[in-house]
């Protein structure tokens, strides 16, 4: 049997309150949270759904920068407004609803208009962890992608318009610890046992245990003694074929015991190590992706303001290098697996204990690299290096694009719409139905369709915006002028239900971004409510 669960520690009412979240993102993914401060631009619908989704799992502090006061179409879209509050401050309003949501954040707004601000201050926007704008017009967004940018501050650019959802993410560097990839091999390293292992797997002779002790001791055992039969018989390399990874099965088979009858026991244990060949019986390496990463030059070559994510990377590529014989540090968890108590513990604790030398080594050396980099010893903690270790396998990094030069027609995003355009079924259609949609606003100072009695009209000139733009692209026009008529049928409109789908969309990536757990999508992505279809697009 496998090792009994831990007792449940003591939850006090914070635990209580976040249990299912500190399930996903650990102590120190909600810390990190907690620490976060989110700016939101405009507290419209879907903004408010966005900051919702933050508030509930306790995001430290937001700040909304609206300064709109509260319409009858804000009534209609927004579930935070009512007839009361119609005139007055929609930053206001949203700002004290909100806050009683949760009693753990801290929230404050600017009753002004963002692109005032923008001009009169842009420095304001520079203090945040994470800047949200929805609602806002290309005369705003650019300026404010570029000077994001700059400042290395991630920026979500959100719009809910009608039955259509985007979300634009733009970050210059983003790196990811903590993955966690939906399938990960178990680090067991058969084919390359560290000693204390291998000699814990020689010690045990499986010839010589009775029944009970053979049907449970850990299929690692038996799978290991029959790997290195296989291999012995095989000049020393690894099954690599369903033919040979078969022929490894059967050799396990032949362990199993058999009763007087010649039939064999059922012995879990050895069932499980002939399920295990398929991903236990692996050559140990780095994986591709990983080694991009301990070769990236911010990696390579250090310097005195490089963050901890590549220092403790260039002191784990010196380990690979070095003491781990090309190997990443150990991750140091074994799978649940049918075995005695006390021998399955033994077994955890090897892997553990040279776990926890791989992080001391590395720890180690990062240490070294903080002195030659004249930066704080206290900068990156050993807690740290042991959670970056653990997760080696697992790291990402994620470059983007700054939005603002999607506005250039010769920027290359250009290419990817052009051909996500060659397929009828792409949502990119959307992409460009809503930059049209800017381009009219930007003309008219007014939404297509935004007045009933101007939907024709404005039908024709939304289709003259397009052209244009699909013309600076270098792109055919559209076949259909089906989605031009649905567009402005929209009026500009924002629909709650569609709002508050994006605005849980949304509010997860920024969790992401101040988490440093889960990869944020890269980097536009679109949602057609009609067909309950999404995409994402690397614009």
């Amino acid at each position: 049997m496998a090792s009994p669960a831990p007792k449940s520690p003591e939850q006090n009412e914070k635990t209580k309150k976040y249990d299912r979240q500190l399930r996903l993102w650990g102590d120190h993914g909600q810390s990190a949270l907690e620490s976060a401060h989110v700016c939101l631009i405009n507290a419209c619908g879907m903004g408010t759904e966005i900051l919702k989704s933050l508030v509930l799992p306790g995001i430290g502090a937001f700040t909304i920068v609206d300064g709109k006061v509260i319409s009858e179409e804000d009534v209609g879209s927004n579930f935070f407004m009512d007839v009361e509050s119609i005139g007055k401050s929609r930053a206001e309003v949203a700002t004290q609803l909100l806050l009683e949501l949760n009693a753990d954040v801290r929230g404050d707004y600017v009753d002004e208009n963002p692109l005032q601000l923008f001009e009169n201050n842009p420095h304001f926007f520079s203090g945040f962890s994470v800047v949200v704008a929805t609602g806002i017009t290309e005369r705003l967004l650019v300026p404010l992608s570029k000077h994001l940018w700059s400042a290395g501050i991630p920026l979500i650019v959100a719009c809910s318009y009608g039955f259509i959802g985007s979300a634009r993410v733009q970050v210059k560097e983003h790196t990811v610890i903590e993955s966690h990839p939906d399938n990960i091999t178990p680090d067991l390293r058969l084919d390359t046992p560290f000693p204390s292992l291998r000699q814990y797997m020689d010690s045990i002779n499986l010839q010589e245990l009775d029944l009970k002790d053979h049907s449970h001791t850990p299929y690692l055992v038996p799978l290991y003694k029959c790997l290195i039969r296989w291999r012995e018989e095989n000049g020393g390399s690894l099954p690599r074929t369903y033919k040979e990874k078969e022929a490894l099965r059967e050799i396990i088979r032949k362990e199993i015991r058999r009763d007087e009858h010649g039939n064999p026991v059922d012995e879990e244990n050895f069932e499980e190590a002939i399920r295990a060949v398929n991903f236990a019986v692996l050559p140990t390496t780095v994986p591709k992706n990983i080694e991009e990463i301990l070769n990236d030059d911010c990696c390579i070559n250090l310097t005195s303001k490089s963050k901890p994510f590549w220092i403790i990377a260039k002191a784990v590529r010196d380990f690979v290098e070095n003491e781990g014989a090309g190997t990443l540090p150990l991750r140091g968890s074994l799978p649940d697996m049918t075995a005695e108590t006390a021998r399955y513990i033994t077994l955890q604790q090897l892997y553990y204990n040279k776990a926890s030398r791989d992080a001391e080594v590395v720890y180690r050396r990062v240490q070294q690299l903080l002195h030659q980099l004249n930066q704080p010893d206290d900068t990156i903690s050993e807690a740290d290096v042991k959670q970056f270790c653990r997760h080696a396998a697992s790291l990402a990094v994620i470059r983007g694009t700054c939005l603002a030069d999607e506005y250039d027609p010769r920027s290359p995003a250009v290419n990817t719409i052009a051909q996500s355009l060659e397929n009828p079924d792409s949502l990119i259609v959307y992409y460009v139905m809503l930059r049209g949609v800017d381009r009219f606003f930007a003309e008219y100072n007014t939404y297509p369709g935004e007045f009933d009695d101007q939907v024709e009209p404005d039908i024709v000139k939304l289709k003259a915006c397009i052209a244009k733009l699909l013309n600076e692209w270098g792109c055919p026009t559209l076949a259909k002028d089906d989605y031009v008529h649905e567009i402005c049928r929209y009026g500009g409109a924002e629909l709650h239900s569609v709002s508050a789908y994006m605005g849980g969309c949304v509010g997860q990536e920024v969790i992401k971004l101040v988490t440093g757990q889960y990869k944020p999508i890269n980097n536009t992505f679109l949602y057609d409510a009609i067909s309950s279809n999404t995409s994402v697009f690397l614009l």
